[in-house]
């Protein structure tokens, strides 16, 4: 796919390789005097002279250059095909109603409040739209048309539902909206069967300027982002290292040096990198290589569906744009029926800007069409778009001093800014308070009731929408006027558990505002940040069965918790400022000084007050003594079980324990189990053994699995839609026939299982 000369790629132009571009470049030669030979050599690195950026009329010209439309048709198939799969899975066609239900009383956040779901039928219907905008696109068939089709239901969607923001969604809609103002249905397309003109004809180089400058800026940006602190020390995503694809590194290198050489070094450089290597001819078969492996690796450490095999499509784009046409015609000729054209050259067209001086088109298969060799008025426009859309993507990621009021710990709404995997948060606490505005009547609601999302506990915009919805559904339930205080824990990076937003305020009341920053945001204490090194040492000096959370607090407020009964041995130990826990059924308080710490009784509830002048830290110390009990019964059990296997066993044994007997050849021994720890046992046993199953099947059995799983996920989304299209067309059946269709569209296997649980939305 690289260029065979050897000769450096140009990063934003087409190069001048293959017969089309050849003659392009001669002609380009031919207008202009002979470059000097400093201006040659730029030629060769970038694909232009330092001339084409003199002056606008040369710009313009450069970025309407005629260029080889084959690598950009074979992106346009890729996207589409790959948008027509995620359509399915991560944009939810699966299951789709279970999120947009008619009826439920779900919270939703919208970008914009005024911005509701239609019906669940209609909704289906959107998706409809999307799914044919998605298959035009891959096929090149009314392409225009199928491009709006997408990128309007798509945007509708994305907008609809802060919380399945992500940043490969919204390059998803990012590059749709570019491909609907570029020529992608120029090779390989049916409009090209249709349209003779459009057949094999020029695109200009724009087209290629932008989708490989955003991919360069998906790169670099994500790059600078990992400039952190927390990244380059190690801490954002520290657990990877755990994971199995990173245990040929451990062959070499302690699980610590994995984490922040591999992980972390190795991420940083790489998106630093990539979009430089990706541009030059010596040096882009390395970077293709590792940019395919570092994305395959991504789509088995996370669930971010067609993202990384979006992101293989595009590395080609840095090649030669004339790549397909040397690889398909490789193959043999009796194939070339089917596979894109390998000759002859690209016909002109009307949207390149064309030298003066003009070659022959003999041998052209389709018609010619006037060459334009001056800058008409749309190549201009398109220029001027070209530019302003590169400075805008520029722009954007830094642009959170503008939208401060979604700035939370980190900046932003999560999704735009290419901070990928920068930050990672753990929640420990979380409480909803409610309190009746007329009678004073105090509550606790459930955390996440009434939504299908857990991302409001991180956002100050969602946390106020989502008051805002919970004032407006618990007036049924005989609450009037409700005041919402949110009490939300989170560590990010590893850090301290603190308070994330202040739990005096009323979020119900409280101002909000896309352009001023949350005054009830409480602070990141990075000046603890240098705990962390200590927090490894404290855990690493405790045993398997011993927990223990990190707390810091603010001056002035308190820490409401329970020990469970489960949990015996819970101390708290301070490590800075000062700490006052009262032990409420005891009616008692200590005030406790750094390096001090007190015993817990279970099963009651204390409080711990902040009473120092700046923030307090310190720590919970507990053992679940029950699950301890029930691992070493699961012990006693385990030894039973293998005595049984080897013939060692000579007691007989109880009746309780006869399903230890049979329980690897029999499913029913688990069911038919009456002591609920051998119960319980059995279970466990059996998943172990489904896990070793999975993990060593053979590459045709995890296929197959593989396939299995998409078939009926992909097979539900269908029957769905099409039970909705026929709500529509002729209205809803009877009650009875509707539940069929739909337990019929559930299933999953032979076996009759249901997808149902595998959605995640069962508090509907």
């Amino acid at each position: 796919m690289e260029a065979s000369d050897g000769a450096a790629a140009a990063p934003f132009v087409e190069q001048t390789a293959g017969s089309g571009s050849r003659d392009a470049g001669a002609q380009t030669a031919q207008e202009d005097p002979a470059p000097p030979a400093e201006s040659s050599r730029m030629q060769r690195l970038f694909g232009f002279r330092k001339e084409d950026l003199t002056s606008w009329h040369r710009l313009v010209c450069l970025l309407n250059r005629p260029t080889d439309p084959a690598s950009l048709g074979i992106f346009r198939c890729l996207f589409g095909m790959l948008m027509v799969i995620d359509i399915t899975q991560e944009r939810g066609l699966s299951h789709l109603d279970y999120k947009y239900l008619d009826g439920a009383p779900v919270c939703r956040f919208p970008l914009f409040n005024v911005l509701q779901p239609l019906p669940m039928d209609w909704m289906y219907l959107v998706y409809v739209v999307m799914f044919f905008g998605a298959v035009g696109i891959m096929l090149g068939c009314f392409y225009r048309l199928s491009c709006l089709m997408f990128i309007s239901t798509y945007w509708y969607i994305f907008f609809l539902d802060k919380t399945t923001w992500n940043n490969h969604s919204y390059l998803y809609g990012l590059i749709g909206f570019q491909l609907t103002l570029m020529d992608g249905n120029r090779y390989w397309s049916i409009d090209g069967l249709r349209k003779p003109t459009k057949r094999n004809a020029h695109v200009p180089l724009w087209n290629y300027t932008l989708l490989r400058s955003q991919i360069f800026i998906v790169y670099f940006i994500a790059g600078i982002k990992k400039l952190d602190a927390d990244w380059v020390e190690g801490y954002s995503m520290s657990y990877l290292a755990n994971h199995w694809l990173f245990d040929p590194f451990k062959i070499i290198l302690p699980v610590e040096l994995v984490n922040l050489l591999v992980v972390h070094g190795g991420g940083l450089v790489l998106d630093l990198s990539a979009g430089y290597l990706l541009f030059f001819d010596a040096t882009r078969p390395f970077a293709i290589f590792f940019v395919s492996y570092f994305h395959c690796m991504n789509s088995q450490l996370f669930s971010i569906g067609m993202f990384p095999y979006a992101m293989l499509a595009t590395s080609p784009l840095f090649c030669y744009p004339d790549w397909p046409r040397r690889f398909f015609a490789r193959f043999p000729a009796s194939l070339r029926g089917v596979l894109p054209l390998t000759t002859p050259d690209p016909q002109p067209s009307t949207s390149c800007v064309y030298p003066e001086q003009t070659t022959s088109t003999e041998g052209q298969e389709t018609p010619s069409v006037p060459k334009p060799s001056k800058p008409r008025f749309k190549h201009k426009l398109r220029a001027v778009f070209a530019l302003l859309y590169l400075a805008e993507q520029l722009f954007l990621p830094y642009s959170h001093f503008i939208t401060q009021g979604y700035n939370n710990w980190t900046n932003g709404l999560y999704g735009y800014s290419w901070d990928m995997m920068v930050h990672s948060r753990s929640h420990q606490h979380v409480k909803i308070t409610y309190k009746d505005g007329i009678t004073g009547e105090v509550g606790y609601l459930n955390p996440g009731v009434f939504t299908q999302s857990r991302r409001w506990k991180d956002h100050g915009d969602m946390l106020k929408q989502y008051a805002t919805c919970l004032s407006h559904y618990l007036p049924r339930y005989n609450i009037s006027e409700p005041e919402i205080y949110f009490d939300i824990w989170v560590s990010i990076n590893e850090r301290f558990q603190q308070r994330i937003f202040d739990p005096r305020v009323d979020i119900v009341k409280a101002d909000w505002s896309p352009f001023h920053s949350n005054s009830w945001l409480m602070p990141l204490l990075v000046d603890l940040s240098p705990w962390r090194t200590k927090f490894q040492e404290i855990e690493g000096s405790l045993d398997n069965q011993t927990e223990i959370v990190f707390i810091a607090d603010f001056p002035g407020l308190h820490l409401e918790n329970y020990v469970s009964e489960d949990l015996g041995n819970t101390s708290i130990h301070v490590l800075q400022g000062q700490l006052n826990v009262e032990i409420l059924e005891e009616k008692k308080n200590y005030t406790l000084q750094p390096g001090e710490q007190i015993q817990l009784p279970a099963g009651a509830y204390h409080k711990a007050y902040t009473v120092s002048e700046g923030p307090s830290c310190y720590m919970y110390i507990y053992v679940n003594t029950t699950e301890a009990a029930l691992q070493q019964n699961f012990t006693k059990l385990y030894e039973i079980q293998q005595r049984i296997r080897n013939g060692t066993e000579t007691e007989p044994l109880p009746p309780e324990l006869q399903p230890l007997i049979t329980a690897e050849n029999d499913d029913e021994a688990e069911i038919n189990a009456t002591d609920p720890i051998v119960r319980v046992f059995l279970k466990r046993q059996r998943r172990i053994r489904e896990v070793k199953k999975r993990r060593d099947a053979n590459v045709f059995e995890r296929l197959n699995r593989f396939t299995v799983k998409k078939y009926y996920l992909i097979r539900r989304g269908f029957l769905m839609t099409a039970i909705a299209m026929r709500n529509l067309l002729v209205g809803l059946p009877p009650l009875e026939q509707l539940t069929s269709e739909v337990a019929f569209a559930n299933i999953k296997e032979h076996q009759g299982e249901s997808v149902h649980d595998d959605v995640g939305h069962g508090e509907l």
